[in-house]
């Protein structure tokens, strides 16, 4: 581990929140070597703003697309993982905008006494490397266990199966994914059984590979615009 700086370094404070859309904690900026007396001081000359208790932004850093999942994350510690409905539209898998930020931490928090912010939804589960990805700065779940989240925690069978049909025909889902998610909706009663659009038919697999061709030629496009 290398040692905190022995006086103020603005550049890897600044390196550190360029990563994070302008944003990181008290104990990122003593890294860089601010103390919490020197964040006031630069808060005072409107260099950096409080957003809430421990986490920080630069003021003239561009506003990013994902700073409300930024500060959130920051607030668990760099813990937690964007789950359920919100990894549901990060992943472009749904249009419906969820009113709370949802975000999974350890078991082992469930424990705790926390103070949650505003808008924050929890879910206490110990996920695995293989079920976590990324979107931007912040991590969320992978397709696969994001469908599953949303099956149990009852989402709406419409938003479902827009879902499910939408990563099958990206092909986002493997044979395992599919069969989890299968057993998982058997599992469930009422309405939610009526979400199968499981099967592997031909006319999914050449949907899905027609998509991902449409993909293909589009980036290599953009490559050529640049």
């Amino acid at each position: 581990m290398l040692d905190a700086p022995t006086k103020p370094d603005w550049d890897l404070l600044f390196e550190t929140s360029s990563a994070q859309e302008g944003y990181f904690t008290t104990g990122q900026a003593a890294a860089a070597g601010y103390s919490t007396q020197l964040l006031f001081k630069h808060m005072r000359a409107g260099r950096v703003v409080r957003v809430r208790r421990g986490i920080y932004r630069l003021v003239h850093f561009p506003a990013g697309e994902h700073e409300d999942l930024v500060a959130a994350w920051l607030w668990s510690e760099r813990i937690g993982i964007f789950s359920h409905q919100t990894a549901l539209v990060l992943l472009e898998l749904s249009d419906n905008l969820p009113t709370n930020l949802h975000l999974t931490l350890p078991a082992s928090w469930r424990e705790r006494r926390l103070r949650v912010p505003a808008g924050l939804v929890l879910h206490f589960a110990d996920i695995a490397e293989a079920d976590r990805s990324w979107v931007g700065p912040v991590p969320i779940t992978t397709p696969g266990l994001t469908l599953r989240d949303c099956a149990h925690a009852a989402v709406a069978p419409d938003l479902m199966q827009q879902a499910v049909r939408q990563a099958t025909q990206r092909g986002l889902l493997s044979s395992e994914d599919r069969q989890r998610l299968d057993a998982s909706l058997n599992g469930l009663d009422g309405d939610a059984l009526i979400i199968r659009p499981l099967r592997d038919t031909k006319e999914e697999r050449v949907r899905a590979a027609a998509l991902r061709i449409a993909e293909q030629h589009a980036s290599a496009f953009e490559k050529l615009a640049e």
